[in-house]
């Protein structure tokens, strides 16, 4: 993009897990952090360049493997119901937020890290 001369837009995928401490969830926890942190300092850096840079912070994601992983009520209810509005993410919905970032529609949007969770880092 930098030798293009034109900018454009990078948007990292990070987890709610950046943002928030979940229990047994260190390592994963600490990478998206970094992930975080690393797009606020490229938005810093390639901003002059024209060339924008955010994060999306999505809670759990209802993939296949989404699905299977949360299919017990045990481990699915108590974290569902610290979601406001009592959801997990579907693909669609991570995949909406990106492409509005992606879009010229977001030309003003940058270093932001944006939970896509169902307001479950409100609370």
């Amino acid at each position: 993009m930098k030798a293009r001369g034109k900018g454009g837009s990078i948007v990292n995928l990070s987890s709610v897990a950046g943002m928030i401490g979940i229990k047994d969830h260190l390592v994963y926890g600490a990478t998206k952090a970094a992930l975080d942190n690393m797009t606020k300092v490229w938005a810093l850096e390639l901003g002059p360049h024209n060339i924008r840079v955010n994060s999306v912070n999505p809670t759990v994601t209802l993939t296949e493997m989404g699905e299977v992983g949360w299919s017990d009520p045990a481990v699915r209810d108590p974290w569902l119901a610290q979601h406001p509005l009592r959801r997990f993410c579907q693909p669609h919905d991570v995949a909406h937020t990106v492409l509005y970032l992606l879009s010229d529609k977001s030309d003003m949007i940058t270093g932001a890290i944006l939970p896509i969770d169902g307001g479950l880092t409100c609370v």
